[in-house]
């Protein structure tokens, strides 16, 4: 880190949201340009900088600030220079000139004490010292917070989101109880409050901490994609991370119940701990899920029998027996499921399912949770499907998070809905999607349940299965046309437990036996850059060749895949702009990837039908790369929309010519490419396995060790995920649910 310091020349860019500023600082006879997050910076003004030089590709070298202080002049030529740069509003270098004619060196002390005094100088009447007692309160209010929080490892932009928050009372809240931020603060947690609480002395054992600590674990095991902690696991982990014994545990969970923050039941047989936004979406998805099922629906008047024969006919096609009861039970259910792996005709169905209908003039709605597999949907059956997200029109709330004007009180206009890739949905947006249908409304859904289970938390498909509550259709044949493919063929052969078909000539699933690491590396990189290319011309390199891994780290990992990809398929080069935001460079034509949900950003379409702007970009949304600017880099996301990332956002993106399994769920590729290698037995399992090789639509190339394949297919083992939808389900239907807070609490009070 190097320290300068300067007075503030010009100001080029200033976001006032997010203090994000290019300026021109002079230090002494050198004109520097800085970049970073200076919310309170005002020409005129006096600042030391802590940073590093970069050299920006088009404006060249720069200052790149990481945190800054104002300094304060001392001498009375300095006081007044300050005051005369119009660094206050109201203050000009007259105004400047009387005040520490007056004041003298007492002047900055008048300021913040005793401004009314400025009413003993000519000219200054009680509306002047309204404005410029405002701005100089707004100057120094923001000043006094950044360097408060600054010391203690909060970010500037952390700083400006806080003062947003609280204003002047900012200070006094973060004294009295910095463990509110995890609560308030977007991307304030547990360990930066408990930082600054340590610092400002509150004791270990302060509930305010416990009960933090306590939602902060439970948090971080539901973001593992569970939707509660069994607790004596939290137990165990929260003694170990706050270091109090189990009594202290279980006192402030009692608080944390009878405060409503927190709630304890018992599944099957052990007590569990929810967060209360979970729990209330499993009640109320297990509760609307069994009102659909035995709501009354209007009889179609159509001969369905009679119109699948058709359907056959023109598609010169003839159904399995499995199949047409998949189709009639559309017909005859309020809610099916409908599951099956790749060349089962699942698409099919759907096809002929929604020409049934509306040959029976009712309206069909398709969806699906990606932009990818929505679009997927509507080439396969030639209707309109967007993602679940725009059919339920998100908006956002005055909190800033996500809200859908599709709910109760204004509920989807549709007879029949249709969600396709169902096993990516989480918990919380199927209660969302369920929400938004109305009685009546027959909704049919469609997935593989043998693939991962969604990123978010929950279980939804296989709960919804195995709880036996809706009408479920399982399809295993494979259809005519798809057993010519060796990808199809052996996705059932791994699903079975069974060795796939390697390396049979003139077909599509390929092995390639590779002892070492780093040659595996190699060999990955020379088939995604020459190989495979030559071998079809048609496939682009960066678009249409997807590398998976199973882990993130290691030299097989994404973090270093990434890095030697985008040096073979997109080298630097002086035509390319670039920026570099924390150990990743991102260059124009990049492909990337959207880390997490961000309700918040808004998109432009470029191209294609639908809504001109929105809001919303997803976990494991796909784009690349359009510009790289100074302070933003514009993303491309399925060639239609377009997104602009501030800074304060680039920490969501990540390079995409490799990425883990679990993020290509929903995504399609001709080819994938996937490293074979001998890793953590959760995270090499079937499951992950037979998903990577299903995302492939023309070609699978596996490289690395024979025996990474055995063990993979041979191990069913993978993380256990904790959910109790299907069991609120079965005790709905029982009327046996037993709650556990008060026999809790009951024992404390004995």
């Amino acid at each position: 880190m190097t320290e300068i310091q300067g007075t503030v020349e010009d100001i080029i860019f200033q976001n006032e949201d997010n203090g994000y500023v290019v300026a021109h600082i002079k230090e002494k006879k050198h004109k520097i340009t800085i970049t970073g997050c200076i919310p309170y910076i005002m020409e005129g003004q006096n600042l030391k900088l802590l940073g590093e030089w970069v050299i920006h590709p088009q404006f060249g070298q720069q200052f790149k600030v990481k945190a800054c202080e104002e300094v304060v002049p001392n001498s009375l030529d300095g006081i007044e220079k300050y005051l005369s740069s119009g660094v206050i509003s109201g203050i000009g270098p007259v105004t400047a000139k009387k005040i520490v004619a007056q004041f003298g060196e007492e002047t900055l002390d008048i300021l913040d004490n005793d401004i009314e005094r400025l009413k003993e100088i000519d000219g200054i009447g009680t509306k002047k010292i309204e404005t410029i007692s405002k701005a100089y309160s707004k100057q120094r209010e923001i000043r006094n917070i950044m360097v408060f929080l600054q010391t203690y490892g909060v970010t500037v932009k952390q700083c400006v989101k806080i003062h947003k928050r609280y204003g002047v009372n900012s200070i006094n809240v973060v004294k009295e109880n910095p463990y509110a931020l995890t609560d308030e603060i977007a991307g304030i947690g547990f360990k930066t409050a408990d930082k600054i609480a340590r610092s400002l002395g509150i004791e270990k054992d302060s509930p305010f901490r416990i009960q933090c600590g306590i939602r902060y674990i439970v948090n971080q095991f539901c973001g593992m994609g569970n939707t509660y902690m069994p607790l004596e696991q939290l137990l165990k982990q929260a003694k170990s991370i706050l270091g109090v014994n189990k009594e202290v545990i279980e006192k402030n969970l009692q608080e944390s119940m009878l405060n409503g923050t927190l709630k304890v039941e018992v599944i099957k047989g052990e007590e569990c701990v929810f967060t209360m936004p979970y729990y209330y979406c499993e009640l109320s998805v297990a509760s609307k899920t069994l009102t659909l099922t035995t709501s009354g629906y209007d009889a179609v008047k159509i001969d369905v029998s009679k119109e699948i024969h058709q359907f056959e006919k023109e598609n010169n096609i003839k159904f399995a027996e499995i199949q047409v009861e998949a189709i009639k039970g559309a017909f005859e259910n309020g809610i099916e499921i409908i599951t099956g792996g790749p060349g089962t005709g699942k698409t099919t169905i759907i096809k002929c399912i929604t020409e049934i209908f509306e040959a029976a003039s009712m309206t069909v709605f398709m969806a699906a949770p990606t932009g990818r597999a929505a679009k997927r949907m509507s080439e396969a059956t030639g209707r309109e499907s967007k993602t679940i997200h725009r059919l339920l029109e998100l908006g956002v709330n005055d909190e800033e998070g996500r809200d859908f004007l599709r709910s109760e009180e204004s509920p989807l206009q549709c007879d029949v809905l249709i969600i396709d890739e169902a096993s990516m949905i989480d918990i919380l947006l199927m209660n969302n999607l369920l929400k938004a249908i109305p009685m009546g409304t027959r909704l049919i859904i469609v997935g593989d349940a043998d693939q991962l289970p969604s990123v978010g938390p929950g279980n939804v498909l296989r709960d919804l299965i195995e709880s036996k509550c809706v009408k479920v259709v399982r399809l295993k044949d494979i259809f005519r046309q798809a057993e010519e493919s060796m990808i199809v063929v052996n996705a059932h052969k791994i699903n079975n437990g069974e060795m796939p078909i390697l390396n049979k000539k003139n077909k599509d699933f390929y092995f390639l036996n590779c002892e070492d690491g780093e040659k595996i590396v190699d060999t990955l990189l020379e088939l995604i850059h020459k190989r495979l290319p030559k071998f079809n011309k048609k496939w682009n390199k960066v678009k249409d060749i997807q590398i998976l891994s199973p882990m993130r780290k290691g030299s097989l990992g994404i973090a270093n895949l990434n890095t030697r990809l985008q040096e073979v398929l997109n080298p630097k080069s002086k035509e390319k702009n670039e920026k570099e935001f924390k150990d990743i460079i991102f260059r124009v034509g990049d492909k990337v990837m959207q880390t997490k949900n961000n309700y918040n950003l808004k998109w432009t379409r470029i191209e294609g039908e639908g809504e001109n702007e929105g809001l919303g970009v997803f976990n494991g949304d796909i784009g690349y790369v359009g510009e790289v600017e100074e302070d933003k880099i514009t993303v491309i996301f399925d060639e239609e929309r377009k997104i602009v990332y501030e800074d304060m956002y680039l920490d969501e993106l990540e390079l995409a010519y490799a990425m883990t399994v679990h993020k290509s769920q929903g995504s399609e590729f001709p080819v994938v490419i996937m490293p074979m290698f001998m890793g953590p037995p959760l995270l090499m399992n079937k499951n992950l396995f037979y998903t990577g090789i299903t995302r492939a639509k023309q070609m699978v190339v596996l490289v690395g060790l024979p025996k990474a394949i055995h063990f993979m297919i041979n191990n069913n083992r993978s993380f256990e995920r904790y959910s109790a939808l299907k069991w609120r389900i079965l005790n709905i239907l029982e009327d046996e649910i037993v709650d556990s807070n008060d026999s809790l609490i009951g024992e404390d009070e004995e």
